[in-house]
């Protein structure tokens, strides 16, 4: 059974935007400026004020488009710090994805990444694999509330290196990719 710290949780369930390596992007201004004309005109009430409030909170909103490319650099940047980082773990890897099940072994991946977020003492590994996390997340929940049926549980997946782990995460990741 998977167990996680709380840090851990909080890491995957966290909702804040990306940490620095990736700025993202406010939503366009222009429905925000002619909600402001139109309030200014006609709906100085206390809905058009609601409307308002609302509109401006939603620019600061990060875009909850595909940021799979920018997954595949975080990852790439995890796997080269992996190079001067030992870490000793084993963890559940889902080798052969198939397409009708890349959003459920996504989340396990994430989980698993988790692992290395918990072992790793490296800050800027950390920083990379907490930035990865909330970038997929992100682009997962673009994806709506998918359902797949039939695909294995994370514990039920072969447990592997993390050499191994990062090259079938990069795989899956390349699967988004290419999807979006």
């Amino acid at each position: 059974m998977l167990v996680m710290s709380q840090d851990a949780r909080k890491l995957m369930l966290a909702g804040s935007q990306p940490t620095r390596s990736h700025k993202t992007k406010l939503r366009s201004t222009s429905i925000q400026c002619y909600l402001c004309l139109l309030l200014n005109s006609h709906f100085l009430t206390e809905a058009g004020i609601h409307v308002f409030i609302f509109s401006c909170v939603s620019a600061g909103l990060p875009k909850t488009e595909a940021n799979w490319q920018h997954v595949a650099s975080d990852l790439k940047r995890i796997e080269s710090l992996m190079q001067s980082i030992h870490i000793d773990a084993t963890l559940y890897t889902e080798s052969d994805v198939r397409p009708s099940c890349k959003v459920t072994a996504m989340k396990c991946f994430l989980l698993e990444l988790c692992v290395i977020y918990q072992e790793s003492n490296n800050m800027d590994m950390k920083d990379t694999v907490y930035n990865l996390i909330l970038l997929a997340n992100s682009s997962l929940s673009s994806n709506g509330t998918i359902t797949e049926s039939g695909c294995k549980e994370c514990e039920e997946l072969e447990e592997k290196n993390v050499k191994e782990f990062l090259r079938s995460f990069r795989h899956i990741v390349q699967m988004f990719i290419n999807t979006s």
